[in-house]
């Protein structure tokens, strides 16, 4: 079956690839697409690198260094592995894809006897050498010379992937523990039940005197934002750079597809985009329950109509904690249903296992699934595509009462096309 399916990938990358430029059958590109080193050939693919490749190849030949399959699938690590593949992370995949390109053709004639410095189609040069019988490409071995031999370039093959030092700093810098620990731990704050505000401690008072009790104390109660504590640092010091986080996250939402009614509600119609920011910077995190279009498609005008409707919605569908699917699915597993707390204060979603996969709801009308997984994960921020809108039980209550009163209110219309009613009178 994966066989099969790697087949049609490969079809239908030859056929785009074919339609897009006018390459050669021969090249040594098309070699590539068709060769046994699948796991590479996906990359270039999703690396949107094609084009590129077809204007280096008409300039001049190329020579490929292809890691084998086994380097990618299971050597590689799976935290730098979902580094490149992330969206956000393109230039760092195309680099790295390009380290392994040289614009001229070296061969097994060719190959020089001493380490000698070579220009790749990125922008770090990479050094091959021979020890002894073996020829090297950087730190990589080549275990297949001369493997694809074609009239505008060669493909060797070896045994691990090269990775430039600009993609491996960047790599470190987005899990270094300097970028996401910096802070130091503070308490965690308290959120006062009547206010449903962040409780600030109260002033230090003499001895014997009677408690001093802040101003918001006696406040109204009015809509706000309380999120829980979060489990990591966080604190006044605005380390964390969370506007950055969260257009990193919208930005993932529009190029993954199938969510832009959401993208555009947290960019236009809200100011919640501007809050998670101010929250992610203070050290906070969140799982945003994402629906898709179809199901926001589903969301009436009247649901919508109400000031501040759109934002309550929203906040229903953000849980002040990371959440990963594996944490939820296990969580469910072992413990049945979980309640999570929401941005919607009071209001808690409830997540259980369902089908093999987490259902969010009570009502089976009202429920959703988790329809696509971790979308988004930077570590402070976790986006699990859903295929519903969710609402708490008791807005659903008040809802469907509302629905009532205006069915009941609605004159029913008799078959000459006047009120039932007007005939008593």
């Amino acid at each position: 079956m994966a066989s099969l399916r790697m087949c049609v990938v490969i079809f239908f990358a030859l056929s785009q690839f074919a339609a897009a430029t006018q390459i050669n059958s021969n090249s040594v590109l098309v070699a590539l697409l068709d060769s046994g080193y699948t796991e590479l050939s996906e990359l270039v693919e999703k690396a949107l690198l094609l084009q590129a490749l077809e204007k280096a190849v008409t300039s001049h030949n190329i020579t490929i260094f292809a890691p084998r399959n086994e380097a990618l699938e299971r050597e590689i690590d799976p935290e730098f592995k979902r580094f490149l593949l992330e969206p956000r992370n393109l230039p760092s995949l195309q680099t790295l894809l390009l380290h392994h390109i040289i614009p001229s053709r070296l061969g097994r004639t060719e190959w020089p006897e001493k380490t000698t410095r070579h220009t790749t189609l990125s922008s770090e040069p990479l050094h091959l050498s021979s020890l002894d019988s073996v020829k090297l490409a950087g730190n990589a071995e080549v275990v297949h010379l001369d493997d694809v031999f074609r009239p505008d370039g060669i493909i060797h093959g070896i045994n691990r992937l090269l990775i430039p030092k600009s993609v491996q700093q960047d790599f470190n810098n987005r899990r270094s523990l300097r970028a996401i620990s910096a802070v130091k731990p503070e308490g965690a704050p308290e959120v006062d039940p009547r206010t449903n505000r962040l409780r600030k401690p109260a002033p230090p008072v003499p001895a014997g005197s009677s408690p001093i009790l802040p101003i918001y104390y006696a406040m109204a109660p009015g809509p706000s934002l309380a999120p829980a504590p979060a489990p990591g640092p966080g604190g006044p010091h605005h380390h964390f750079d969370g506007e950055s986080q969260v257009k990193d996250f919208i930005h993932t939402l529009l190029h993954y597809g199938g969510y832009n009614e959401l993208a555009d509600i947290l960019v236009n119609l809200t100011n919640l985009a501007t809050e998670m920011g101010k929250l992610v910077s203070e050290g906070y995190v969140l799982t945003v329950l994402a629906p898709n279009d179809e199901a926001m498609a589903k969301l009436t005008a009247d649901q919508l109509a109400e000031p501040g409707a759109p934002e309550r919605i929203m906040y229903y569908h953000i849980v002040p904690e990371y959440q990963t699917e594996e944490s939820m699915y296990n969580a469910v597993r072992r413990f049945g249903k979980i309640r999570y707390d929401t941005l919607h204060v009071p209001h808690k979603v409830v997540a259980q296992e369902a089908d093999g996969s987490v259902k969010f709801g009570d009502d089976n009308d009202e429920s959703a699934y988790l329809f696509d997984p971790d979308i988004y994960t930077d570590g402070r921020i976790s986006v699990q595509g859903i295929d519903g809108v969710l609402f708490p039980a008791s807005e659903k209550t008040i809802s469907k009462m509302s629905e009532t009163v205006h069915h009941l209110q609605t004159p029913v219309k008799s078959r000459r096309g006047t009120p039932e009613n007007s005939a008593l009178n």
